[in-house]
């Protein structure tokens, strides 16, 4: 009777001990992470792909325990920004991201890509990444070169484009820096960037050129709120590039935005407010 009091109480144990081993399911070694917002104006590195008007735009990125991403990021576009007839923009991207000291280095590629639109639009742009946490304060280091490609090549001799080298490939350098951080006991962070492009003067064979007028700078300063007790984050930021005037003129026929159109006749590269609403998940 003693023995079979013991093999009760031992099944009464173990099955109470079950949903705490329920509980306790396995961590995933993948996180899953993305966005979805609306922006006033798409700015890429300073150029308006909207033709100054807005945007939607989201991601999705799947990231492994050891570094290693993949992601896909997307926008409509407008105007100068629609190469070769396109109304989106697809990115797909992938890296490795690793501890570096108190830094994290992160070496990847971004295949930029514009569905339905011509057959040479789309290229490869490789990138290295250096960022580092300190406080509040957050920064980040980045090279990025799209070595030579048929989209990133010059068609065009002359602003009149009286000689026409289709075919031709050229490629790009982008240099840039970013540094944010949180304002304490504030919903509010502020953000700021600086870039610098060296690519082709001139548009490549669909219009397609991710430094348009060759070499050129562009910044941002601005500041985001998270509202409380939601995964939405409100935006403000101004943009701006220092192409001049006659860069612009340069590629008037393609570059400036029309008179009847969302920018009113003002460049596509100058100073402009952008304001955005972003959830994330």
């Amino acid at each position: 009777m003693f023995m079979k009091y013991k093999i009760a109480c031992a099944a009464l144990t173990l099955l109470s001990s079950v949903p705490a081993f329920a509980q306790e399911a396995p961590t995933s070694p993948v996180t899953v992470t993305g966005s979805v917002g609306l922006v006033s104006d798409y700015r890429f590195r300073g150029v308006s792909q909207s033709d100054k008007g807005m945007a939607v735009q989201g991601g999705i990125t799947a990231t492994h325990e050891s570094g290693v991403y993949v992601g896909t990021w997307g926008s409509n576009l407008g105007g100068w920004g629609r190469f070769g007839g396109s109304n989106m923009e697809l990115d797909l991207f992938a890296g490795y991201a690793i501890p570096l000291g108190g830094a994290t280095l992160d070496v990847g590629a971004t295949w930029y890509m514009y569905p339905s639109g011509g057959d040479t639009t789309d290229f490869v742009e490789p990138y290295v990444k250096l960022s580092s946490t300190m406080g509040p304060v957050k920064g980040l280091l980045g090279v990025a070169y799209a070595p030579k490609q048929e989209a990133l090549g010059k068609v065009c001799s002359d602003s009149a484009c009286t000689i026409f080298n289709p075919g031709v490939k050229g490629d790009n350098l982008y240099i840039w820096g970013d540094i944010s951080g949180a304002v304490p006991n504030t919903p509010v962070s502020l953000k700021a960037h600086l870039g610098y492009s060296d690519g082709n003067s001139g548009l490549g064979p669909r219009g397609t050129s991710i430094a348009p007028t060759g070499k050129y700078l562009d910044w941002m300063v601005g500041a985001d709120v998270a509202i409380s007790g939601t995964p939405l984050t409100v935006g403000v930021a101004y943009v701006d590039t220092d192409i001049s005037k006659s860069d612009r003129a340069y590629l008037a026929g393609a570059f400036e935005v029309l008179e009847n159109s969302k920018g009113n006749g003002k460049s596509i590269s100058s100073g402009q407010v952008v304001f955005s609403v972003t959830a994330a998940f």
